[in-house]
């Protein structure tokens, strides 16, 4: 169960929802993605979008790496210390350094080539995980390169994503992002679902040590894929009339405060995405609520981990096709996505999902029986995935492409900021008084925190439309530069 899928996200056309309709009559989608056609400049439907096709297929081996690293990176811990405090603390690096590089990562994605960003971080972690069966061969285990591992691969991996999600827009046209978004998050579970069994059989055969550097050869593929790629690239002109624009801003903003000009570039770095996200009316209560969920998921993998080899004794291989069967709630997820935000409608799509997430939760860490912890874990993967899409595919219609990489980067900082004291928290507790009462206490919150979204515009939203707010225009003053032409 990736518990930490939350805040390493990685929601059918715009037209094939309601809400997409309601958007785009309020004129948020036509501020944020003018015409119909695509972001800047004709993109081809999706089925025929061969560069969208090369992105996807190259993303989707490096999905079923990164899923084989994230059972074998806790095993490779638990092996070497045999502590559940351990595995929460790298967890707690990781999760901390993510959060310190999400203050700049959304400024250096929105002010440099994209794809070239992608590809640099793609061969540096390819680099990291390479060298961990080497330092292992050549010095045995060295819990002090995991931690040192697990900061720099989070900081790549948060540009990386960051980079990601704004790649998106610039790659399909705008009423197939729901759908361009939906498959990228398909092939994400069905990488949760095959990546687990991988790497239980990798680390039984031949070590957890060389299941990571599998995840760094996929990383090798997903650069080269990337080099094939086009993305249709801001214009010259807009793109330097608005960091002029924002500049400005942020430079007005630090006169009239007395600040010298450092504060002027942290402006720009964080507080102009995330004063756009605090002045959405959808965005702000769902930043809120998602950073009280993650206090809960991302040490749930450890959770389940510790909980399935420890308490119940079973093996690796076990382990993993427990997780793998949690992977087919996110495949689910990932293919219901579309049908049902079109049915339901965002808010109601949103508020599901957390009910799943503490279903899930709860009886993962309080049952016994194997099979039901593998079923509980695909309901929670499945809330999980469907919260995801959702999610995503609103920040990309309701944000300016100027501002969607710092916008992204302040909603995965702010509400992940939660994430590891959460993980540390909740392994401590664990350890001391055992996975079953941390997990009931998880999902009380978790059944907290929908009781909280009933009481938001996100009770009756369909998505970003009408009943959002202000346009993108509208919050210009408060949100930066104004949104491209």
């Amino acid at each position: 169960m990736a518990g930490a899928g939350a805040a390493r996200l990685r929601s059918h056309p715009s037209t094939d929802h309601d809400g997409g309709r309601a958007a785009r009559g309020s004129g948020i989608i036509a501020a944020a993605h003018p015409g119909e056609s695509g972001t800047y400049g004709p993109r081809p439907p999706l089925r025929r979008n061969k560069d969208f096709t090369v992105f996807w297929l190259g993303q989707a081996l490096s999905v079923l790496g990164g899923s084989v690293s994230m059972l074998a990176l806790p095993l490779l811990v638990l092996d070497a210390t045999g502590s559940i405090v351990q595995m929460g603390l790298v967890t707690v690096v990781s999760g901390a350094t993510a959060i310190g590089t999400g203050i700049f990562a959304g400024y250096v994605v929105d002010r440099v080539d994209r794809r070239r960003l992608m590809i640099v971080c793609d061969l540096a972690r390819a680099v990291l995980l390479g060298a961990v069966p080497l330092v292992w061969w050549a010095a045995g285990p060295q819990i002090w390169l995991l931690y040192l591992l697990t900061a720099l691969a989070a900081v790549l991996k948060t540009l990386f994503d960051v980079a990601y999600v704004t790649a998106v827009p610039n790659l399909v046209r705008t009423q197939d992002l729901t759908a361009a978004n939906g498959r990228l998050m398909g092939t994400f579970a069905l990488g949760s679902l095959l990546g687990p069994v991988v790497a239980g059989f990798l680390t039984a055969g031949v070590g957890a040590d060389w299941a990571l550097a599998l995840d760094g050869a996929t990383f090798l593929v997903s650069a080269a894929s990337l080099g094939w790629v086009r993305f249709t690239a801001r214009p010259a002109a807009a793109a330097a009339a608005a960091d002029t624009a924002a500049d400005g801003a942020g430079n007005e903003t630090a006169d009239s405060a007395g600040a010298d000009a450092g504060s002027g570039v942290l402006r720009e770095m964080f507080v102009v995405g995330f004063r756009f996200l605090w002045g959405h009316p959808l965005l702000r209560p769902l930043t809120i609520q998602l950073t009280l969920l993650t206090f809960v998921t991302m040490g749930a993998t450890d959770l389940l981990i510790y909980r399935v080899q420890h308490d119940l004794g079973r093996d690796a291989a076990t382990l993993g096709y427990v997780i793998a069967v949690s992977g087919a709630g996110s495949v689910a997820g990932a293919l219901s996505a579309g049908r049902l935000r079109r049915v339901l409608g965002f808010g109601t799509c949103w508020l599901a999902s957390i009910g799943m997430i503490a279903v899930g939760v709860t009886v993962t860490g309080v049952s016994r029986s194997v099979p039901v912890i593998a079923a509980l874990a695909a309901v929670f993967m499945f809330g999980i995935t469907l919260g995801g899409i959702c999610t995503m595919t609103l920040r990309q219609e309701v944000t300016p492409d100027h501002l969607l990489g710092r916008v992204t980067s302040a909603f995965w900082t702010v509400h992940n900021a939660s994430g590891p004291v959460g993980a540390a928290v909740l392994t401590l507790l664990a350890a001391r008084h055992g996975v079953p009462a941390v997990s009931l206490a998880g999902g009380a919150l978790c059944l907290l925190v929908l009781g909280g979204g009933l009481l938001t515009p996100l009770r009756g939203s369909r998505a970003g439309g009408a009943a959002a707010g202000p346009s993108a225009r509208e919050q210009e003053p408060a949100a930066g530069p104004p949104a491209r032409a």
